[in-house]
């Protein structure tokens, strides 16, 4: 008996969510509307800053009118508004799809700029941010991503209007990528594990040269080639921190 009302319990629970999710505006985005008249209301939504209600009209017009008249307007609507929405798994599928489709579109400079925002946006945490927690020890998968959105859009269309504000950000993922390898360096001393606690640390003056990260990863190749007893690479770097960073303390020693 339990059971069954239980399982009556999950059902009229179900069908009542089901009937709170459904308002009139939902109803009017499924009615039989024109393009133009649904487009007008997308738009509308959009300019006042209702993304959701953007969203789903965009997401009916583009599943009831994949040829219509505003097709490929429909899904750069869509990128934008899935990115203003914090939907970053629904905004790059967006943007994939449309560079699959329109890999000639004259605005496919901006979709690359868009991919690079919204793998930031992943790449962020707004509540460590408010905090003034430093997570940069996280999985830097989307900010190496969107280090090579930006980088393609500023190859490929060096002369797109995006293409500026794309290299400043290009500057602060390289400077949260190299604060990643310095901890990952950092972990490795901790284990004596002093070649690829090396290694690390050199990837971050080839790779991010001209971070802030470069003094502590000299640092740290001092102290590995001391311990692993190499005399030539531990001078090497203590004459590029004497170059760079002359008021070193490790200098003094």
């Amino acid at each position: 008996m339990y059971k069954f009302s239980k399982g009556v319990t999950l059902v009229l629970l179900s069908l009542a969510l089901s009937a709170c999710s459904s308002s009139p505006d939902d109803e009017d985005i499924v009615s039989q509307k024109s393009p133009e008249i649904l487009y007008s209301q997308a738009r509308t939504s959009m300019e006042l800053g209702n993304y959701s209600k953007a969203v789903r009209t965009l997401e009916a017009l583009d599943s009831r009118f994949p040829f219509g008249p505003h097709k490929t307007q429909v899904q750069l609507d869509l990128i934008y508004a899935y990115y203003k929405m914090d939907d970053a798994a629904s905004g790059l599928a967006s943007i994939d799809r449309f560079i699959r489709l329109n890999p000639t579109h004259p605005d496919i400079d901006y979709v690359y700029y868009m991919r690079g925002l919204v793998n930031m946006q992943a790449d962020n945490y707004l509540f460590h941010d408010m905090l003034n927690i430093d997570r940069t020890d996280r999985d830097p998968k989307n900010a190496q991503d969107a280090f090579k959105d930006f980088d393609k859009l500023i190859k490929s269309y060096p002369d797109s209007k995006y293409a500026a504000d794309a290299q400043k950000r290009m500057q602060g993922l390289k400077n949260r990528l190299a604060k990643y390898s310095i901890t990952v360096a950092e972990y490795y001393i901790k284990m004596t594990a002093w070649s690829a606690a090396a290694v690390r640390a050199q990837s971050v003056l080839e790779t991010y040269p001209g971070t802030p990260s470069t003094e502590r990863a000299l640092e740290i190749m001092v102290q590995a080639y001391d311990a692993l007893g190499q005399e030539q690479l531990k001078q090497h770097a203590l004459m590029v921190m004497q170059a760079n960073y002359p008021n070193n303390q490790i200098l003094s020693h």
